[in-house]
């Protein structure tokens, strides 16, 4: 039985949401091996955001199950208001799921995503928002140059070729130090990312005067909620590794894809470089690098290891 009136009722307005929902998906389930920096990567993110974002935004963090410190934090940042939307998930629902989730429930009219190992460099968001307003058939703008297998951009290249406002050039004009650059925050071996790099083809359009690299990332892009919930649902069936599912079905419903010329975002990987560090030192931690010598250089024990070290892990802590 209710007794009296709810309160509520006689509030005459809500908070809106602001235009911009920017959203970030966490998974960190240990604070150790490959995770051991990933909680101190997220807070330079999430930092990034706060101080470098000069457009209004709400931020949704999407946490996919991560340990109780990594939600510990995010609660304080919510509490402290830093945080609109905070979702936790019981369950690694995969990053497809997350996706799923952020696209359907993002109450902005544009989505910032970003993976949380991103930095963001201040005044990020505005260029890429021009992008989406210069083309309106844009689905995707990534915020730094970069180089993108063609097959995910055929519907930016047939529209630029159809368009004679519009110039579309291919060569040689993304330069080493940026593809290095992002390059080696992947993992990349320096002499095969050389060699991708010299026998790759860049595919740039030139539209008053400036130029953008086609192409777009999914590890961090702006994007209208229309052209994402167009495309939904994105298969969700492990936790990674289905992350191109986005590009192919943005591409098959004939959305743009673009890349900023300048860097504005900038992948860090799961450790912190000395440019990320308060003291300007690399951190402490160590991991051997590929082809080290010694009995770690060999690639049969390298792969064992890396087996168990995967198999231990699924056991300890498998999705689902």
């Amino acid at each position: 039985m209710r007794i009296g009136q709810n309160p509520a009722k006689f509030i005459k307005s809500v908070v809106q949401p602001q235009q911009v929902t920017v959203a970030v998906v966490t998974y960190i389930p240990i604070l150790s091996g490959y995770y051991a920096q990933s909680l101190d990567v997220l807070k330079v993110c999430l930092n990034s955001i706060w101080e470098n974002t000069v457009l209004p935004y709400d931020l949704m963090v999407f946490d996919n199950g991560s340990c109780p410190e990594v939600r510990n934090y995010l609660s304080e940042a919510r509490d402290r208001g830093q945080i609109q939307y905070l979702v936790l998930s019981e369950k690694n629902i995969g990053k497809g799921g997350a996706w799923n989730f952020i696209f359907g429930a993002a109450p902005g009219e544009y989505i910032a995503y970003a993976d949380s190992d991103v930095y963001f460099y201040p005044g990020w968001l505005a260029p890429q928002i021009e992008i989406l307003e210069i083309f309106p058939d844009t689905g995707m703008v990534t915020g730094m140059p970069m180089w993108t297998p063609s097959e995910f951009s055929t519907a930016t290249v047939q529209w630029s070729e159809a368009n004679p406002d519009v110039q579309l050039e291919r060569g040689k004009f993304l330069a080493w130090e940026d593809y290095w650059h992002h390059a080696r925050s992947l993992g990349a071996d320096e002499v095969k990312a050389r060699a991708h790099f010299d026998a790759s083809e860049d595919i740039v359009v030139i539209y008053d005067g400036k130029r953008y690299f086609v192409g777009a990332a999914h590890f961090q892009f702006v994007a209208r909620k229309r052209a994402l919930q167009s495309v939904l649902p994105i298969p969700s069936q492990r936790p990674m590794g289905q992350v191109r599912l986005l590009d192919i079905a943005l591409n098959e419903h004939g959305y743009l894809r673009f890349s900023t010329p300048e860097w504005w975002v900038q992948h860090m990987g799961n450790t912190l470089g000395a440019e990320f560090t308060s003291s300007g030192t690399e951190p402490a931690i160590k991991f051997a690098r590929r082809g080290s010598r010694g009995i770690w250089g060999i690639k049969p024990i390298r792969g064992l290891v890396n087996w168990l070290y995967r198999r231990t892990f699924e056991i300890l802590y498998r999705w689902g």
